[in-house]
Formats: C-alpha cells, sequence, structure tokens
C-alpha cells in the first residue's frame, strides 16, 4: 500500500475512532462548533412548544443522527467491508512495531 493511500486510510480510521468514541460517551462534547443551521420554524415552534432544554436536545438529536449516517458512509468508502478494516487495522500494528 502506497503512503498517501496509508496515510488517508488512517486519517480515515481515527475519525472513525472519534465518532465512535462519541458515541460511547454520551456526555457533552469537548468541542461545539457553531452556529448549527436548521430551519427557522423548526426552532421556533418547538422551542415554543418543548422549552428551551427540549430544543437543545432535540438539536443534538439531530447532529447524531447526520453524524452516524455520515460515519456509516465514511466507514463505507474508506474501507468497504468489516475485512478490509481489519486488515488495516492489522497493517497498523505491524508499522507500528517496525
Amino acid at each position: 500500500m502506497e503512503k498517501d493511500e496509508f496515510d488517508k486510510k488512517y486519517s480515515n480510521l481515527r475519525i472513525l475512532k472519534s465518532v465512535q468514541e462519541y458515541f460511547k460517551s454520551d456526555t457533552a462534547a469537548p468541542t461545539a462548533v457553531y452556529p448549527i443551521r436548521v430551519p427557522d420554524d423548526l426552532l421556533y415552534q418547538f422551542l415554543q412548544r418543548q422549552g428551551s432544554e427540549k430544543t437543545d436536545e432535540l438539536i443534538h438529536d439531530i447532529f447524531k443522527t447526520g453524524l452516524t449516517i455520515w460515519s456509516e458512509k465514511l466507514y463505507t468508502e474508506a474501507f468497504g467491508t468489516q475485512e478490509n478494516l481489519e486488515a488495516f487495522i492489522e497493517l497498523v500494528k505491524k508499522r507500528n512495531k517496525e
């Protein structure tokens, strides 16, 4: 495997690992990026009916859903199958031992 391809896959592996850790922790993420763009009426109507705490939870749920879909797409594009992922992890381990 060429260095550029290895580096790209390694970067994708780290991103996917970070997403996995984020979902496991289920706590506030250490980094927040604002603004998140959502339809104004969605926020207004939900805020009016449910309050600010529930609206915050809704935005977080929307983000988590989008992150799940995006990370699944990244996984498929970068590795395709579980076997390919496992083979790449073994390659990383082998290179780290050298």
